[in-house]
């Protein structure tokens, strides 16, 4: 994603626009190359909550990296919206999709992806408010509830207001990795959450649902280096707490023990590394094992259960 284009529709909610706006200019700020540009089919937008935005009226030239993106708006129901869009708008929804690039919308943002023709044959999710309308509207749709998103074929709808950053954070993650995400959720002091029914992919995602500051730092300092020795030691002393203190915190907030966390990213990244091709020896070594068998024991246990959230 080099740039990151928002497309602004009058009575814009200002969440739906601001969290994956901050999410996607904190990745910026880290240095990720994003550029965000905001247009709209007036130079002035008015919000839902009353503060108005300027907007460029020429779109720039997009190529299939970047990320187009429609966030909802205030109205009494879609169809009230119709007006807002004009054809040749919609054209540039759907051509840049036909080009390779990825739509997304927030909340309401997932009608204009329908009026485009993005929808038919794929799944997708709005606002629980607006779903009974949306389904109608594109029967040939698939509208999924209960969740708070959904990918199909680089089309991306959330259900809406809060949603757009939790779209936005799996954005980041998949492009470039769990531990990016996971720094920006942190910088954000939101939770780095995921749908409740979808597998958890990354343990670096999946341990960073709490606001603990001391075992975050802790976990960027393990991220970093979950192939090296980590003494608890030196762990807890550059977090600038005790050993047993770093424990407690850390199993209270994540459900682990920093080892056993550590010991999970290196599973977690073993397992890839044998799902393509390397052998159980190779892997081992590769993710700080000296010891085989030690990973053979870690492949031999349960699963562990995904830590809850809120």
């Amino acid at each position: 994603m080099s740039r990151i284009l928002f497309l602004l529709v009058p009575g814009v909610h200002l969440l739906d626009l601001a969290g994956p706006a901050q999410v996607f200019s904190t990745a910026a700020d880290l240095g990720l190359g994003q550029t965000l540009t905001y247009v709209a089919e007036q130079p002035v937008v008015p919000t839902a909550q009353g503060v108005p935005l300027q907007a460029d009226t020429v779109w720039p030239e997009l190529c299939p990296d970047d990320l187009l993106l429609v966030p909802g708006w205030r109205s009494s129901g879609l169809s009230s919206s119709d007006q807002w869009l004009a054809p040749d708008t919609l054209v540039r929804l759907s051509e840049h999709h036909a080009a390779g690039g990825t739509v997304a919308s927030v909340c309401a943002g997932a009608d204009a992806l329908g009026r485009a023709g993005l929808l038919d044959g794929r799944r997708c999710t709005t606002h629980h408010d607006l779903q009974d309308e949306l389904a109608a509207r594109y029967p040939r749709a698939t509208v999924v509830r209960d969740v708070l998103y959904t990918l199909d074929d680089r089309v991306v709808t959330s259900a809406g207001i809060a949603s757009g950053i939790d779209l936005a954070l799996h954005l980041v993650a998949a492009e470039h990795g769990p531990a990016v995400a996971a720094q920006i959720a942190r910088e954000m002091v939101v939770y780095a959450r995921r749908n409740g029914h979808e597998r958890q992919e990354s343990a670096m995602l999946r341990h960073r649902s709490h606001l603990d500051d001391t075992v975050h730092r802790a976990q960027d300092a393990i991220d970093a280096r979950f192939d090296s020795r980590l003494p608890l030691g030196g762990l807890a002393a550059s977090v600038g707490v005790s050993e047993r203190t770093l424990t407690r915190l850390f199993t209270r907030a994540t459900g682990l023990t920093p080892l056993r966390y550590q010991q999970t990213l290196r599973l977690e990244r073993a397992e890839h590394l044998i799902a393509h091709g390397a052998t159980v020896e190779h892997a081992a070594r590769t993710v700080g094992f000296e010891d085989p068998r030690m990973l053979r024991r870690l492949r031999a246990r349960p699963t562990l259960p995904t830590p809850a959230t809120g």
